[in-house]
Parts: C-alpha cells; sequence; structure tokens
C-alpha cells in the first residue's frame, strides 16, 4: 500500500466531518425531524440525514480508487451504483416515507449487484445467493438498530476495522475508510445527537458493511460463518427480537422498541451507556474473529458457531432480566 494512500486517510475523516456539518443545516433548514413518541428511544426533536454525509465519503472514495486502479474499475463501480441505490431510496424516505415493499425491492437490487460480483468472482450460484440474501438482511439490520445515539455506527466502525485487518493488501483500505467516513459523522450524534443518521444512512451502513463481508469471502478464505462474528451483537439482537415478534403474531415490520438496546433505554439506562456496552461486546467479537482467522474451516466454523450461541444466551439473559 502507497504511503500517498496513508496520507490521503486523514483527508477521508475530514470530508466526513465537513460533509455532516453540511448535512445538519440541510436538514435545520428544511425542517427534516425526528419527532419523540412511543416507538422511539428519544425525547427531543433532532435533525435527520446526517447519513449522506457518510454516503458521499465513501463514493468519493470509490471514485478514487477507481481512477488509481483501473482494473478494479467494474466491481468498484457496481458496489458503488449499489450504495447509490440503497441511500438513494431512504434519502427519499427521510424526505416523504415510502411503502417498505418498494424499499425493500430496491434494496434487493442493489444486493443483487453485490451478488452479481461474488459469482463473477467464485464462479458459484450458491455462494451468490448468499451474498444477496445477507446484504439485503444486514441493509435492514443496521436500519432496525439505528435507535439510539452512536450504536448504529460505532458498530460499523468496528466491522470496518475487523475487516481491515484480515482483508490482504490495499483492499483493508476498503475497511478503513468505512471506518474513517462513520468517525467522521460520530462526535455529532454521540454522545448527544445534533443529527440522525436516517434512512439514508443506516441503510447504506448495512450495505456498505455487507460489501465488506462479501469482498472478505471472496478475498480470504475465512470460513462465511466466522465472517458473521464481528457482526454478532446487531445479527442477534436483531435475529432474535423479529423472531419473537413473529411467533407473537406482532407486525414485526411496524417501528418498535422491542430490541434489546431498546429495552435497555426503556429500562432507565442512557444511550450512552447501552452504546459503550454493544461496543465493548464488538470488541471482543473482533478479537475472537481476529484470533481464528488462521484455522482450519472447520474449526472457524465451530468457534463462529459456539460465540453466536454464547451471544445468544447472553442475549436471553439479559432480556429476560429487563422490565418491558
Amino acid at each position: 500500500m502507497s504511503a500517498a494512500w496513508w496520507m490521503g486517510l486523514p483527508a477521508v475523516l475530514a470530508v466526513a466531518v465537513v460533509l455532516t456539518w453540511c448535512a445538519r443545516r440541510y436538514a435545520l433548514r428544511r425542517k427534516l425531524f425526528d419527532q419523540p413518541g412511543e416507538r422511539r428511544s428519544h425525547v427531543v426533536a433532532t435533525p435527520r440525514g446526517g447519513g449522506i454525509a457518510i454516503v458521499v465519503t465513501l463514493l468519493l472514495a470509490l471514485a478514487a480508487a477507481a481512477v488509481i486502479w483501473a482494473g478494479a474499475r467494474t466491481p468498484l463501480l457496481v458496489s458503488g451504483l449499489g450504495l447509490v441505490l440503497v441511500a438513494g431510496i431512504g434519502w427519499w424516505d427521510d424526505h416523504r416515507p415510502l411503502p417498505a415493499v418498494r424499499r425493500l425491492l430496491v434494496h434487493l437490487l442493489a444486493a443483487g449487484l453485490l451478488a452479481g460480483l461474488v459469482w463473477d468472482a467464485t464462479g458459484n450460484p450458491w455462494q451468490a445467493l448468499l451474498a444477496l440474501l445477507f446484504t439485503t438482511s444486514l441493509i435492514n439490520i443496521w436500519n432496525f438498530m439505528d435507535g439510539i445515539n452512536g450504536i448504529a455506527t460505532s458498530q460499523a466502525i468496528l466491522a470496518g476495522a475487523a475487516f481491515a485487518l484480515v482483508l490482504p493488501g490495499p483492499l483493508a483500505l476498503a475497511g478503513i475508510v468505512l471506518a474513517l467516513a462513520c468517525l467522521g459523522f460520530l462526535p455529532f450524534n454521540f454522545p448527544n445527537a445534533r443529527i440522525f443518521m436516517g434512512d439514508v444512512g443506516s441503510g447504506a451502513l448495512g450495505y456498505a458493511v455487507a460489501a465488506l463481508v462479501c469482498l472478505a469471502s471472496v478475498a480470504t478464505d475465512i470460513s462465511w460463518l466466522l465472517l458473521l462474528v464481528p457482526l454478532t451483537a446487531f445479527l442477534v439482537d436483531a435475529g432474535f427480537t423479529l423472531l419473537s415478534r413473529m411467533l407473537s403474531g406482532q407486525r414485526w415490520m411496524e417501528p418498535h422498541t422491542q430490541h434489546l438496546y431498546q429495552r435497555a433505554v426503556k429500562s432507565g439506562a442512557t444511550h450512552t451507556s447501552v452504546t459503550g456496552t454493544y461496543f465493548v461486546f464488538g470488541l471482543f467479537s473482533i478479537t475472537v474473529f481476529n484470533a481464528c482467522t488462521y484455522l482450519q474451516p472447520r474449526w472457524e466454523a465451530a468457534v463462529a458457531v459456539a460465540w453466536i450461541f454464547f451471544a445468544t444466551g447472553l442475549w436471553l439473559l439479559l432480556r429476560k432480566g429487563m422490565r418491558y
């Protein structure tokens, strides 16, 4: 990796900071606010849509990479198009709410672009199908989990760092750039939120993290199950909350406050303490992930399953102990 790239990384952080400031000014001028409510975890009307800063920062980085690495131009442009689709429908929804089905169709289209890249790189249609389903799910999971200050951004920073540690050569820049773009947004959203990410940011982060997982599945020999370990906190909380709502006959697509992190806030914990707890658990997750990436595939899978079982048991224990 050239020294020029390392010198350019601070610019990524600076661009994200400046664009977030601009996004906040725009939201205030357009009166784009998330209002408090029974199904929300905040108590003050707050500007939304700040995630556009992260999106534009990532797109600028993709454009620069496409210019420098001509051989990788096609996958960079295709993944960038997917990011534009997810962010675009989220931006629209932030301004004028859309039906969930319409958003889902766009998510599937964007996920299909990533799946096509995976298929082209591996020739494996089953791996491409897995990429399609996983990407669509993660776009929505990040949206579901973006409910308190800093939680979605900090988990994306951890994911970026985790995959930067295992991706070979210049590919590690993908994780670093994602982490820096999120870090530029974070001070505006945590510990006190001066702007929310909005659907434009949460869905785009889910897509960006899914793209990192797909890239790692193609560029490394790491088991798909182990690649999920850095995302354990969100996968377990979103997955089992969704399952419990389905089993109880609730309308699972409707907004709610039943995720573990939301229950914790409703029980009296602060946004800062809950986000911090998820961050610490995420640090343990990426430590387990990084320590096991050199194992044989069957042992990677075994560790991943054991860690997810541990996280599930912890989720059940904490959920049971919280009043709601």
